[in-house]
């Protein structure tokens, strides 16, 4: 018997496309890095999916996406046989058939793509789907060592007598290493905070009457801000470690440069140095979602440097496409707004808060805000960092704002 020719196209064409399988690709957008557009599909919870990723586009994790350039993802798109969706792919897994017909309803939901699998016949199937022999969690580029003391779940507990709960931390220096932990309002919750540069890179320096390095400034503030956090129950991640220096209350901080990141040395090269730390926070972020926390949030404190006579408030950044993020900026903005306008009220605030590419915002998993304390070279700013009490009252409210993120998320 001999079939038309018409047909004959049609019936080749449905065989192949039922056995053979090719990816969906997608263009860049102006703040894409490879974790938030992986993010954007849902797709960044496994490192095989990553990794896949890579490997399609030939591309390394410390690469940067180019604005406008197609990416193939680790999406593999079947033409559906209207049977079911493991006949369709050849696999026996229930479980997983379940997992990806939610991730075509998800990417629906999501506006990434305009109709049913079941109308258009076209399944999307994740590549750990179908590649993988289980659910890697992400690690980092860089080896993470040391026994991460800085963590509320590595505190060593103690008891005074007639007293609450105490934990004690060497990386606090002896004056503040012990910390009373007064409630629990942030117990289940887990927050990594990140001092700007370090290691080999001050960051902003101000030869001034001393020289005043922001990696010092930024993370005296950020120690502060974690002790904090675990006054509260908290768990909270110092990443940028520096053994030595503890938190201080000189006005002048030595600058040095030896500070690590968990241990593991800082590289010389930037994109380099944020890979490590960004992979730091994911390997973490991974391990604590696997134990069911839902609340995780970095915070990554820096120093601005600006022309000399330019004065600056506080500012923010947050992602541009993650609306949890500009929630978590606002709610640091409007508490510093809020502190101004009582304890300085005829002086105004003109922090602000604005969308940034930036790679850390773009790069890490959980829910992030970029901060900048201060113009280093200004002299009002100055007194911002150089007196203690200013950046205690800055830690403080950062944890403030940090705590009015969490009850905008509790009451959604």
């Amino acid at each position: 018997m001999r079939f038309p020719l018409v047909l004959l196209i049609l019936l080749t064409f449905s065989d192949i496309s039922a056995f053979e399988t090719y990816y969906h690709s997608t263009k860049a957008k102006d703040g894409d890095g490879i974790f938030s557009l992986l993010r954007r599909y849902h797709l960044v919870e496994n490192s095989c999916n990553r990794n896949h990723f890579l490997e399609l586009n030939q591309l390394s994790l410390n690469d940067q996406l180019h604005v406008g350039k197609e990416y193939k993802l680790p999406i593999h798109i079947y033409h559906y046989n209207g049977t079911s969706i493991r006949t369709t792919i050849g696999i026996d897994n229930w479980e997983a058939a379940v997992r990806i017909k939610d991730y075509n309803e998800k990417i629906l939901s999501s506006k990434l793509r305009k109709t049913q699998y079941l109308d258009s016949r076209i399944l999307w199937v994740p590549h750990n789907e179908i590649a993988c022999n289980e659910n890697l969690a992400i690690s980092s580029t860089t080896n993470v060592t040391g026994n991460n003391e800085n963590s509320a779940s590595d505190k060593k507990e103690t008891k005074k007598p007639g007293k609450g709960n105490f934990v004690s931390l060497d990386l606090f220096g002896d004056k503040y290493k012990t910390v009373e932990v007064i409630d629990n309002t942030l117990k289940g919750r887990v927050y990594y905070i990140v001092s700007g540069h370090g290691g080999p890179d001050p960051g902003a320096v101000c030869e001034c009457d001393n020289t005043l390095c922001e990696d010092e400034y930024a993370y005296d503030v950020c120690l502060r801000l974690v002790r904090e956090l675990i006054s509260h129950g908290a768990t909270a991640h110092m990443v940028i470690q520096d053994k030595n220096d503890g938190i201080r209350d000189d006005q002048v901080l030595e600058c040095d440069k030896d500070e690590f990141c968990f241990g593991a040395s800082i590289p010389r090269k930037q994109v380099k140095r944020l890979a490590q730390r960004a992979g730091a926070i994911n390997n973490l972020y991974q391990k604590y979602k696997k134990q069911g926390v839902k609340d995780q949030v970095a915070i990554m404190v820096h120093v601005d440097s600006n022309t000399e006579d330019k004065r600056q408030d506080v500012f923010f950044y947050h992602h541009k496409t993650s609306k949890a993020s500009k929630k978590l900026a606002n709610s640091l903005q409007n508490t510093f707004k809020e502190k101004y306008n009582y304890y300085q009220k005829n002086r105004g605030y003109k922090g602000y808060v604005r969308s940034r590419g930036l790679y850390m915002l773009n790069n890490t998993l959980p829910t992030a805000a970029y901060v900048e304390l201060a113009n280093i070279r200004n002299p009002n700013d100055q007194k911002r960092l150089l007196l203690n009490s200013n950046r205690e009252a800055l830690a403080k409210w950062l944890y403030e704002g940090i705590v009015g993120y969490q009850k905008i998320k509790v009451s959604q």
